[in-house]
């Protein structure tokens, strides 16, 4: 038992020492970038507001969200806090700003994190069905991926296309240096990554997992995060020549021997620091590599962050 305390008390230090040492890091560097004052004037409407002539698919720093369907998972007060990445609905999140959905899904198309369910995945295809009735310029990254340790919907890739067919963006290598003036009226790019199933052809209406790519690693150590985040990032090809998109996740996630595990605590170890690492990025030189940035319950000034050093690269100040 006292071994047990031990180790907790080791791993409460563990962690405030890896805060310790981003809080100095934002003292001692600042978090400033080039385009970290632009605010757009209206978020639900972003890319229109940067010109859509000037705005190619590989110059966009993407705001996006992490297990981004989870506003009503499990009980609440019970075991949502364990679970629920983000309070905000899929409509709300996209007025927001967010252009990338990380949606996980079980065999009867629940919304799930783990064994945690919530609605049907009905819900978030209305909800960007809605979003997209009232925008005209506005391309959203819709990922559905069959959650770990459970078996794909049946016949979901037809679903995916019957529900958006009319909006979905058909997968082409060469789409990554168009304006979007020219990918619309298309408006989704959906990646379907089932676990079992055939992955989607080339060249079909949905992408599959080789066009999204990530190097995550299960820590709850901000620090350690942060640093992991920034080599892998520094090891990918810049956007120019990169003809898949590839995410970076601003998040840590709760362990089970670390005495805090309710999500929110935890994953604001390093949310509040979106800013401080993108500055990370430009100075060490990966500005022209950053693409997808994603985070736990997203807010405005994460989003103005993101379009921010879009509206660089669109200058050049880049």
């Amino acid at each position: 038992m006292l071994s047990f305390f031990s180790n907790q008390i080791d791993r409460q230090k563990a962690v405030s020492k890896e805060e310790d040492t981003l809080n100095d890091l934002e003292r001692s560097e600042g978090s400033h970038f080039p385009g970290d004052d632009y605010r757009p004037s209206d978020r639900k409407n972003w890319m229109a507001d940067l010109t859509v002539e000037k705005l190619t698919l590989n110059k966009i720093v993407w705001p996006g969200t992490h297990d981004s369907a989870t506003n009503e998972i499990g009980i609440p007060l019970i075991s949502r806090p364990l679970a629920e990445c983000q309070t905000l609905s899929i409509y709300e999140q996209l007025v927001l700003g967010t252009r990338v959905l990380d949606v996980r899904v079980q065999e009867d198309r629940q919304i799930c994190h783990g064994i945690l369910t919530s609605y049907d995945v009905d819900v978030v295809i209305d909800d960007v069905i809605r979003f997209l009735s009232e925008t005209h310029s506005e391309i959203v990254i819709l990922e559905v991926r069959t959650e770990y340790g459970h078996k794909d919907p049946p016949a979901f890739e037809t679903y995916l296309v019957d529900k958006l067919g009319q909006y979905l963006i058909q997968q082409d290598d060469n789409l990554f240096n168009k304006p979007v003036s020219e990918i619309l009226p298309k408006r989704v790019i959906c990646i379907w990554k089932p676990r079992e199933s055939p992955k989607p052809s080339r060249g079909g209406l949905l992408w599959n997992s080789d066009y999204l790519k990530d190097n995550w690693i299960d820590t709850d150590l901000p620090w350690t995060k942060f640093q992991s985040n920034l080599k892998h990032l520094s090891e990918q090809q810049p956007i120019s020549s990169r003809r898949f998109f590839y995410r970076v996740e601003n998040t840590v996630t709760p362990k089970a021997d670390n005495p805090v595990v309710w999500v929110k605590p935890v994953t604001d170890r390093i949310r509040k620091h979106a800013r401080l690492f993108i500055s990370q990025c430009v100075s060490k030189g990966c500005g022209d590599k950053l693409q997808i940035l994603s985070t736990d319950f997203i807010e405005g000034d994460f989003v103005d962050a993101c379009v921010g050093l879009t509206h660089a690269r669109i200058e050049g100040k880049v």
